[in-house]
C-alpha cells in the first residue's frame, strides 16, 4: 500500500485528490494539511468525505511528511511549492506538483509571468512535464513531477499530433479556450463572486496568461524549433471543464493525409483520449467528473479546426496528478480513474 500525502487539501485540486485517491485500491492517505494555520477535520471542510476519512487538516508538518508519506502531492498556489519540494526530495520522497513552479525550464520566463524569482532552479533540470501521452517513458522514472496546467492539458493534446507529424504551419497556431471558474482556486476574488460572472463571458489575459509560455516550450520541443501560440482564454458562468479550439493552417506535408485518422493512430494506445467520430464534437457535459480528453477534428482545404474538452479539476489537474502517480509507481495506469 503507498502512503500519499496532500499539501493545500483544503483547495479545489486537493478535494477532487481525496475523492479520486478513496477509490483507489492502492494507496492509503496518510496525511492532509494545507498552508492556513488553521487546523480542522476533513470533513468538515468537505462534508462528503464523512464516513470515508478521518484525517485532521492542518499547517504543513514537513516531520509529519517524511514520516508518514512515501508520495506527496503539492496542491499549493503558485510560487509556494518551491519553497516544500525541496526538502521533500531531501528525503527521498517522490513529489507530484500540480503548480506551476517546476514546468518552467527558463528561469526568466518564469519570473516575467509570475512576478516571482525562482528559488530551486537545481529541481527544474529533475522535473518531468507531466502529459501522460507524450512523456510517458520519462515519468516512469521520475521523482519529480511538474503536473501540466489545465488550458495546456487541453491545447497540448488538440496540438500535439499535428505538430508532431509535421502536418501544422507552427506560425499560424491560435488557441482559443473557455474555463470554469474553479480554474482560478479558491480564493476569495470579486471577478469570481457569482453575481459577478452568471450570466456572462469574459476574455481575460488576452495574449499574456501564464499558461501561454508553458504550451510554447511543449510545442518547440515537439516540433524542434521555437514555436510561440497566439492563446485567448475566457471565463464561463460555470463551475468547471475547459473547451478548447485550436485553429493552424495546414503545412506542405498535410497533402492527402486524413486528420481524424492520424488523431486515432496517435492516440490509438492512449486509455484517456476520445477521438470522435467525423463531424461530432465535444461539449464540457461530456468530460466532467472524467480523466478523459475528448477530442473533435474538423479539416478544412487549408486548415484544421480541432476542439478539446476537459474538466479542468481532473484530468486539467488531480486526475492526471494520479495518472502520473500510478506512471510512477507502475499500477495500471487507469486505476482510481474508471
Amino acid at each position: 500500500m503507498l502512503n500519499v500525502g496532500i499539501v493545500g487539501a483544503a483547495g479545489y485540486t486537493g478535494e477532487a485528490l481525496i475523492d479520486i485517491l478513496l477509490g483507489h485500491p492502492e494507496v492509503r492517505i496518510t496525511s492532509l494539511s494545507r498552508r492556513s494555520a488553521q487546523t480542522s477535520n476533513i470533513c468538515d471542510i468537505f462534508p462528503q468525505f464523512a464516513g470515508r476519512l478521518d484525517l485532521s487538516v492542518g499547517p504543513v508538518d514537513l516531520k509529519q511528511l517524511k514520516a508518514k508519506c512515501d508520495a506527496v502531492f503539492c496542491a499549493l498556489p503558485h510560487t509556494a511549492s518551491m519553497e516544500l519540494v525541496p526538502k521533500l526530495l531531501s528525503a527521498k520522497k517522490k513529489v507530484i506538483d500540480l503548480s506551476a513552479d517546476y514546468r518552467l525550464k527558463d528561469t526568466r520566463v518564469y519570473r516575467k509571468f509570475y512576478n516571482v524569482t525562482h528559488k530551486d532552479a537545481a529541481n527544474l533540470k529533475l522535473a518531468v512535464y507531466g502529459l501522460p501521452e507524450l512523456y510517458r517513458n520519462k515519468i516512469k522514472g521520475a521523482s519529480l513531477v511538474a503536473n501540466p496546467g489545465c488550458y495546456p492539458t487541453a491545447a497540448l493534446l488538440a496540438l500535439a499530433p499535428l505538430v508532431g507529424l509535421g502536418l501544422a504551419d507552427t506560425s499560424s497556431i491560435i488557441i482559443d479556450a473557455k474555463s470554469g471558474t474553479s480554474g482560478a482556486g479558491k480564493k476569495a476574488e470579486e471577478s469570481l463572486l457569482f453575481s459577478e460572472v452568471h450570466g456572462d463571458c469574459k476574455a481575460y489575459k488576452v495574449n499574456a496568461h501564464q499558461h501561454m509560455p508553458e504550451i510554447d516550450q511543449v510545442l518547440s520541443r515537439i516540433a524542434q524549433k521555437k514555436v510561440r501560440v497566439v492563446f485567448v482564454p475566457h471565463l464561463l458562468p460555470v463551475k468547471r471543464g475547459i473547451l478548447a479550439t485550436v485553429y493552424a493552417r495546414k503545412s506542405s506535408k498535410a497533402k492527402n493525409r486524413p486528420a481524424i485518422q492520424l488523431f486515432r493512430k496517435f492516440y490509438k494506445k492512449e486509455p484517456f483520449i476520445r477521438v470522435r467520430k467525423e463531424g461530432d464534437f465535444p461539449r464540457l457535459a461530456d468530460v466532467q467528473g472524467t480523466n478523459f480528453c475528448d477530442i473533435g477534428i474538423k479539416e478544412e482545404k487549408d486548415c484544421y479546426i480541432v476542439i478539446a474538452a476537459i474538466d479542468n479539476l481532473v484530468k486539467g489537474a488531480s486526475g492526471q496528478a494520479v495518472q502520473n502517480m500510478n506512471i510512477m509507481y507502475k499500477f495500471p495506469e487507469t486505476l482510481g480513474l474508471l
